[in-house]
């Protein structure tokens, strides 16, 4: 059974809500923060994530196959526009295990399906609608999809959600559940929807349209989920970042070494200054890459080529179990074969305050907190 839509209205809609934080002031200092970033405890945690995570919000139930594909969405940028080829692989393989599970029978006319739903990932968004097309790819913007099928007049809406001041795009459309294509947005975008998967908990569904695009949307997203969605807008980071660490509390002990692979940095509670060299030579841009050797690199492309690399070691220190004394004294100018040696030298303390395959925040130059993610896979077991 597909479902059928024929559009019949488009709106723009502003909902200004307050946005000030009662956590954060904004005269707060730029190295001073509360909660876990003034922790006052001379001995702390770190964090190892598990499946199933109770969190303050909502309880988030996914069986192991559906957490299989939640861990290979995680990381992935612009809803899968800009995946890599690896990561594309994960999903599809984790996409192909769930549809030939056996999730909610007849999907369009379970109760299950009705509601808000986020959309997580889709692949080849340039076959998909003009609102889609426009706005999928990008992060900072939201897109929902609404369904409402069990009402006198059953409905489908698309939303894009831009932010709490701005409003949202909905693009809304009358729906029944027909066994024949439907129809959206003229006849650019004619065709047919198929859910091929909805979960039993109602949480997470996959569908597939003609054009041979793949959807998976969400209406509970796991903790790491939301605090990427919050790192996307730049908006109450340093909240998320605490409240997402005081989600996990109960999930001590674990791994408390430093992974080795390649992390990037998305996020720190310091904005970069004036001087990129600075900036590249204390981690706050660009790669960090962690090797078992104890050997650790900062790589940031500079342009057309051109690279600045800077390495140095890393010792577990004697005071805490989750705290490293970094040294860096080895910096380059990079540019094919040939470098540019830079003569700078930083030391400082990096505190793990929560690890994982897929993402890392810790504590360190200047008190900074950094959130990293990984860009080259699973470690391999």
């Amino acid at each position: 059974m597909f479902l059928k839509v024929y559009t019949t209205n488009l709106g723009f809609q502003s909902n200004p809500v307050p946005t000030s934080s009662p956590i954060f002031n904004p005269r707060t200092l730029p190295f001073k923060t509360p909660k876990l970033f003034e922790s006052s405890s001379s001995h702390r945690n770190v964090f190892v994530y598990r499946s199933n995570v109770v969190d303050k919000q909502q309880l988030v139930s996914f069986n192991e196959p559906e957490n299989q594909l939640i861990e290979a969405l995680i990381g992935i940028q612009g809803r899968g526009r800009s995946a890599s080829p690896q990561q594309l692989s994960d999903v599809t393989r984790a996409v192909q295990v769930l549809e030939g599970l056996e999730g909610v029978p007849d999907p369009t006319n379970s109760s299950l399906i009705e509601g808000r739903w986020q959309l997580m990932f889709t692949t080849r968004p340039g076959t998909a609608s003009p609102i889609q097309r426009t706005f999928v790819g990008v992060d900072f913007f939201s897109v929902f999809q609404e369904v409402y099928l069990r009402t006198n007049d059953p409905r489908v809406s698309n939303i894009v959600r831009f932010s709490d001041a701005i409003g949202e795009l909905k693009v809304e459309a009358a729906a029944s559940i027909k066994d024949v294509p439907f129809r959206l947005l003229g006849d650019e975008a004619k065709g047919w929807l198929d859910t091929t998967y909805l979960s039993p908990s109602g949480d997470l569904r996959i569908s597939r349209g003609n054009k041979g695009t793949t959807f998976v949307l969400q209406k509970k997203t796991e903790p790491r989920q939301r605090l990427l969605s919050t790192i996307s807008t730049g908006k109450g980071v340093r909240e998320a970042i605490d409240e997402f660490i005081s989600s996990n509390q109960n999930l001590t002990g674990g791994e408390t070494e430093l992974q080795e692979g390649e992390w990037q940095m998305i996020w720190s509670s310091q904005v970069e200054t004036d001087s990129w060299l600075e900036n590249a030579g204390n981690g706050l841009m660009g790669i960090q890459i962690i090797k078992k050797n104890g050997q650790i690199k900062f790589l940031v492309d500079i342009l057309l080529g051109i690279k600045f690399s800077m390495t140095g070691r890393f010792v577990k220190s004697g005071n805490s179990n989750s705290t490293y004394e970094i040294t860096m004294d080895d910096a380059a100018i990079i540019g094919g074969q040939f470098g540019y040696p830079v003569e700078m030298e930083s030391k400082f303390n990096l505190e793990l305050l929560y690890s994982d395959d897929k993402i890392r925040i810790t504590r360190g130059y200047n008190n900074i907190v950094f959130v990293h993610l990984r860009m080259d896979g699973l470690k391999k077991k």
